[in-house]
């Protein structure tokens, strides 16, 4: 079975889209469409529907794809390790994160680095998610901790944690802490930030996936803590990740979609062909089993403005 094929399946399954698994692959359209055809030929299934709305799995596609991503992952973990063996790689490991990322995930972060069978240090870069995505693409980092809002699909994946939505309305009547459903908070005018920390992307792609207008206020906040201060003034409604929220709100409440919570994901994303990739894959373990401990609502944390970025040594305080 053609190995190329599996990837090209398994792009288009995270992009929902030929082209958008082509160039992140780089490679035309029609060679990643070829390659998808033999191996649908070589199974004897259809992995694909295509309409307006963009790709989706078919009802085979559905279950051949997850086997499809255990295979490839088992794949590049015997990659990985054969090369750990053969020739052992010496440094830190340099991480990305994005500004959403708070003080919790970068203390799991430097814990699972010291816990490896080989400790290494962890070198951190915080920086808007075009830049962290072009410097792991350069090799200038190593991993990325950023929001799962963007497909990578030429790249290795893992959750590490999601935490529940909240909506802060300044239209509800205070003290109103019962859930709101995602159809109703459509109503609100939502202050937006600029698209670089992945806040706003996540925010856009909820709202266009439950094909529901964004009412947004006409102005713009400089980052998620100014975002977090105007709604408390009553400019606009504001969308945050529970752990961004600096100080209890009377306004500030849950959000649901169908009475299930939203929640914000965020991954850790290395390359596969990483001299690092047996250490990246037992780090990134760890910090997943190390974010599982803090639950589903941490503590408020945060970092830097988005649009900042700086490196940070092991040891040194994280903005």
């Amino acid at each position: 079975m053609n190995i190329e094929g599996l990837r090209y399946a398994q792009a288009v399954s995270r992009t929902k889209s030929f082209s958008a698994a082509a160039r992140d692959y780089g490679v035309t359209q029609p060679a990643l469409s070829n390659g998808v055809a033999r191996l649908e030929e070589e199974l004897g299934v259809k992995l694909f529907d295509r309409s307006p709305r963009g790709v989706k799995p078919t009802a085979h596609g559905a279950r051949v794809l997850p086997m499809i991503d255990r295979a490839l992952e088992a794949l590049d973990s015997v990659t990985a390790e054969a090369r750990r063996l053969t020739s052992p790689a010496a440094g830190a490991i340099r991480m990305g994160v994005s500004p959403l990322i708070g003080a919790d995930l970068v203390a799991c972060s430097f814990s699972a680095a010291r816990g490896l069978a080989h400790p290494r240090d962890l070198v951190l870069r915080e920086a808007d998610l075009d830049l962290l995505r072009t410097a792991l693409k350069d090799g200038e980092l190593d991993v990325l901790l950023v929001p799962e809002v963007e497909a990578m699909p030429a790249y290795r994946h893992r959750t590490i944690f999601t935490e529940p939505v909240v909506v802060i309305d300044p239209a509800v009547a205070p003290g109103t802490e019962s859930p709101v459903e995602l159809t109703d908070a459509a109503g609100a005018d939502f202050i937006l930030v600029p698209d670089s920390c992945g806040l706003t992307t996540f925010t856009t792609q909820l709202f266009r996936d439950n094909d529901l207008p964004l009412r947004s206020y006409p102005g713009e906040a400089a980052s998620y803590r100014v975002l977090d201060e105007w709604a408390r003034l009553g400019v606009g409604a504001a969308l945050l990740p529970r752990s961004k929220v600096t100080q209890e709100h009377a306004n500030c409440r849950p959000l649901v979609r169908g009475g299930v919570p939203v929640e914000m994901s965020y991954e850790a994303v290395w390359g596969r062909d990483n001299p690092l990739g047996a250490d990246l894959e037992e780090f990134v373990g760890f910090l997943a089993d190390s974010a599982g401990c803090l639950g589903s609502s941490p503590e408020p944390g945060g970092g830097a403005r988005s649009g900042q970025a700086a490196d940070v040594s092991p040891g040194a305080p994280s903005e």
